[in-house]
């Protein structure tokens, strides 16, 4: 584990903080029918959820590759281009496209799915893998100060957020590539970051105390939305 330092702050920021400007007001009306459409988007994704899961390892870990899969097909189930022809005439006049995008955003967050509603468990001793999925679909509350358990059992802090780090390359010249990681307070209350940038099913939290919080936000970077995405 290495400490987390200045470099991390420049490179990354906290997932689903999208925020309007100053006067950016989105009038109640407008706010519902961004609102609706977002539930419908919602429904859409969840219509064959919960996915049933089962755990593997010492750790009872749930499968991380079940996991994924699961949230990769509820994003699918979305109409997205449809999604975004329905909410990009609610821009209101004087609002800019990066303010009704972050309003947006807002709205995904707002009505995320639980992680019960996502997933259906039934080992009690069950960890939530902290893929690099499910650390970009979760709302930045999620699981705010939750034990963090690591590959050998042990508990090394809390969980203190998620973030992108981003770096030029992949397979095509000039594209970034973006990795959702985590940071965690130690015993001491210092904020560290795992080495490793593939996390697959090396971290997790205790179901139990995870399953009725807010867990799986529908990615705005998605849509087809003057401003939304980063």
């Amino acid at each position: 584990m290495r400490r987390a330092c200045g470099l991390l702050a420049t490179l990354s920021f906290s997932i689903g903080l999208a925020t309007a400007g100053p006067g950016a007001e989105i009038p109640r009306e407008v706010q519902d029918q961004v609102d609706a459409l977002v539930v419908k988007a919602y429904e859409a994704a969840g219509s064959k959820l919960p996915c049933k899961i089962g755990t593997g390892g010492k750790l009872h870990m749930l499968r991380w590759q079940a996991v994924d899969k699961c949230m990769s097909q509820a994003i699918a189930r979305v109409d997205w281009a449809e999604f975004s022809r329905e909410l990009a005439p609610l821009r209101p006049a004087g609002v800019t496209e990066a303010d009704f995008a972050a309003a947006v955003e807002k709205a995904l967050v707002r009505n995320a799915l639980p992680y019960n509603r996502v997933f259906q468990v039934k080992d009690p001793k069950a960890l939530l893998p902290l893929t690099n999925p499910i650390l970009r679909y979760m709302p930045p509350d999620s699981i705010l100060n939750q034990p963090v358990i690591d590959a050998s059992g042990a508990t090394i802090g809390t969980f203190a957020g998620a973030y992108f780090s981003e770096k030029a390359g992949g397979l095509v010249s000039g594209t970034t590539v973006r990795t959702s990681l985590f940071q965690y307070r130690d015993s001491r209350g210092d904020l560290q970051v795992p080495s490793a940038r593939l996390l697959l099913d090396s971290f997790g939290v205790s179901w139990d105390l995870i399953k009725e919080k807010s867990g799986f936000r529908l990615p705005s970077e998605t849509l087809n939305l003057p401003g939304a995405g980063r």
